[in-house]
C-alpha cells in the first residue's frame, strides 16, 4: 500500500458513508469574489500550510509557482493565492460532506509489562508481499507474531489501539516522561468494516448514536464481547517510528510531510492535486470559512465533494473531529493555466 492510502479517516469509518451517488464531473471557474468569507481569513496561516510541501510538487506549473513563493514571502500571502490562481468548483453531482481526523495519544511503553501488554507492531515482511494477508483475528491470535521483535511499543488500551489503526498515526506516551510517535507502515489488504454499522445491525444502537466515544465505552463494558467486535473488522494497520518528527509538528501526511492542524485536509487525488489550497466552505455546526491545503487522503475520502479535516493531536482534537458531519462546499485553486484547460479536458 502506498503512502496515499495511509489515514483511515474517522467519521467515515464509524458508520457508513453518506449518499455517494455520483454523475458527471463539472468545472466551474469562480472568481474570489464568490467564495464566502474569503477576505476574513488568515492567509499567511494558508501560505505557512502550502510551504511545508510545494517544494514536493512535481509538474513544471506547480513548482514555478512555489519558487514564486519562496522568493515573495509570506507578507503578501493573499496577493500570491489571487495573483497565481483561480478557484475552481469541482463538483460530481453528490452531496457534499465534511468529517475530521485527528493525532491520538495514548499511554505505552518500551517493554511488555503487566499494564502495557497490547503491541504496537511494525510490518513483517510476508505481510508486504502478500495481498491480503492474515485477517486482524489470525494475527492478534495465532501467534504468528510472537518472538520476533516487531514491537515498537506496549499500549494499556486495546480499544485505543484500534482507534489508533483508524487514524494511520498518533503519539505513545512513554512512562519516562518522553513521547513516541508512529505512523502508517502498511496493512494486511482485508478491508476495513464498520464497527459502528455492526453496533446499529445487532440492534445495540441507532445510528445517529454512534460516535467514538460510544463504541469505545461499549467495548469497554462488554469484556469478551467487546474483544469481538473489534474482531468484526479484518483490516490490521501495521506502524513505524517516526519520532524524528519534531514535536511541534504535525504528524506525516499522504505527501510524508507534516501536517498543520486546521490547515491541512485530507480529499480524494482523483479529484484534487495533492498540495493544492482547498478553499474550505463548511456549514452546520460551528460554520468554517477558511483556506486549507490538500496534504492528506483517506480511504473513505472518495469524491470531488469529500473532505476530511485535520483537527490536530490529543483528546480535545478527537471530540473535535469525531462531531463533524457537516455539509458545504469546497473550492480548489488551481494554476491559472491549469484552471482553464480543465474546462476543455477535465483532468486533474
Amino acid at each position: 500500500m502506498t503512502a496515499a492510502l495511509r489515514v483511515l479517516c474517522l467519521a467515515g469509518a464509524l458508520m457508513a458513508p453518506a449518499d455517494t451517488a455520483r454523475g458527471e464531473v463539472t468545472h466551474t471557474i469562480l472568481s474570489f469574489d464568490e467564495l464566502d468569507g474569503w477576505e476574513s481569513d488568515d492567509h499567511t496561516a494558508a501560505f505557512d500550510a502550502f510551504m511545508e510541501t510545494c517544494a514536493d510538487l512535481d509538474a513544471p506549473d506547480w513548482q514555478s509557482l512555489c519558487a514564486v513563493a519562496q522568493s515573495q514571502g509570506r507578507n503578501n500571502a493573499r496577493s500570491f493565492f489571487e495573483l497565481f490562481f483561480r478557484p475552481v468548483l469541482i463538483s460530481d453531482g453528490a452531496t457534499a460532506l465534511f468529517t475530521g481526523y485527528f493525532e491520538p495519544e495514548l499511554d505505552g511503553s518500551r517493554v511488555r509489562t503487566g499494564r502495557f501488554r497490547h503491541p504496537v507492531y511494525r510490518m513483517p515482511p510476508e505481510a508486504r508481499a502478500a495481498n491480503p494477508w492474515l485477517t486482524r483475528r489470525e494475527i492478534l491470535t495465532s501467534g504468528v507474531m510472537d518472538g520476533r521483535g516487531l514491537e515498537i511499543a506496549w499500549v494499556d488500551d486495546p480499544v485505543e489501539l484500534f482507534f489508533l489503526q483508524i487514524q494511520g498515526s498518533g503519539r505513545i506516551r512513554l512512562q519516562d516522561g518522553s513521547m513516541l510517535r508512529v505512523g502508517y507502515a502498511g496493512a494486511n489488504g482485508h478491508p476495513y468494516r464498520s464497527v459502528g454499522v455492526e453496533l446499529v445491525r445487532r440492534g445495540i444502537f441507532n445510528a445517529h448514536e454512534v460516535s467514538a466515544a460510544v463504541i469505545r465505552n461499549w467495548v469497554r463494558r462488554n469484556g469478551a464481547a467487546g474483544e469481538e467486535l473489534l474482531f468484526h473488522s479484518p483490516s490490521y494497520v501495521f506502524f513505524r517510528d517516526v519520532t524524528d518528527v519534531p514535536g511541534h509538528k504535525g504528524p506525516l501526511g499522504a505527501m510524508n510531510r507534516s501536517v498543520t492542524t486546521l490547515r491541512t485536509v485530507a480529499v480524494d487525488p482523483a479529484f484534487h492535486p495533492l498540495g493544492a489550497p482547498v478553499w474550505i466552505e463548511k456549514d452546520g455546526e460551528g460554520p468554517m470559512r477558511r483556506l486549507m491545503i490538500a496534504q492528506d487522503t483517506g480511504s473513505a475520502i472518495k469524491g470531488a465533494q469529500r473532505a476530511d479535516i485535520f483537527f490536530g493531536t490529543g483528546d480535545e482534537a478527537g471530540r473535535e473531529a469525531g462531531r463533524l458531519r457537516d455539509p458545504g462546499r469546497m473550492v480548489t485553486l488551481l494554476p491559472i493555466q491549469r484552471a482553464y484547460a480543465l474546462l476543455s479536458d477535465g483532468a486533474p
